[in-house]
């Protein structure tokens, strides 16, 4: 039988890898093997693995970014991320959560050889994107960065604190991604965490309400770990684990959005 989740001789760049889910796949990557880029602002502790300090939310970052990374990448995970909250504005989020991740994407791509996988870590708080599908549409339309700053700015009630909106983007640009990325032979997936103990949980609280979290951690039964989250990200990455899976944005939510569904929560 195949060891998975090994990576042995595949190169992986790891976005948000100084905290919270980025730190905890980092720590995981350490034991698979592979060829580990580790990318954040924030300073990521030494290890085996090559670090590179950006802001995602820069788009002359992401193209440097680019051109420093290995001419090879056999998997992405998109774990940078900015919350709501009052920290950052919401162009600020936008331009990481969202339009950050699609650039720096979009430039690895070409990179990818056919077995590659994407995987973004969204979020529970995308899953209404059906809701507003017109409007991404017409947000994923837009390739410039200035262009999508102009969009938000018109678009101001919308776009809210720009995390929902943020998270949305990402779910949707997932499912209609990943077909075109299949014609590069790449896996395009998501996964969407429930509430998790990561070092911007307060921010969360400030942002939507310590009411609303409590209430998502009570139907969990407890809040979730960084921990729990990196294993999934490393599965939707690897080939012989999910080579059949891409367009799915895999909700980890410990059952939340099942009871809400059913009408238990």
């Amino acid at each position: 039988m195949h060891d998975l989740l090994r990576f042995d001789g595949k190169t992986i760049v790891l976005t948000g890898a100084a905290s919270g889910i980025g730190a905890a796949t980092l720590e995981l990557l350490s034991s698979t093997h592979a060829d580990v880029h580790a990318v954040d602002l924030a300073p990521i502790p030494p290890g085996a693995h090559t670090t590179y300090q950006a802001d995602l939310g820069d788009p002359g970052a992401v193209t440097d970014l680019t051109e420093a990374l290995p001419a090879r990448v056999d998997a992405l995970l998109n774990c940078a991320g900015l919350p709501n909250g009052g920290r950052f504005t919401p162009a600020q989020v936008m331009a990481v959560n969202w339009f950050g991740l699609r650039m720096l994407t979009e430039n690895l791509l070409p990179k990818m050889p056919e077995g590659s996988a994407v995987v973004h870590v969204a979020s529970t708080a995308g899953r209404n994107w059906q809701m507003h599908q017109t409007e991404l549409d017409e947000l994923l339309d837009i390739e410039s960065f200035d262009e999508t700053m102009a969009w938000l700015a018109a678009n101001e009630t919308l776009v809210g604190d720009g995390y929902t909106l943020s998270k949305e983007a990402v779910c949707y640009y997932t499912l209609r991604k990943s077909g075109a990325s299949l014609a590069y032979g790449v896996r395009m997936n998501s996964i969407c965490p429930g509430v998790t103990n990561t070092p911007i949980a307060d921010d969360f609280v400030a942002g939507v309400g310590a009411d609303v979290i409590e209430r998502s951690i009570e139907s969990a039964g407890r809040i979730a770990q960084p921990h729990e989250m990196a294993p999934a990200l490393l599965f939707l990455a690897d080939e012989l684990s999910s080579s059949y899976i891409s367009g799915v944005n895999l909700t980890i939510d410990r059952g939340v959005k099942a009871a809400r569904i059913t009408g238990r929560s």
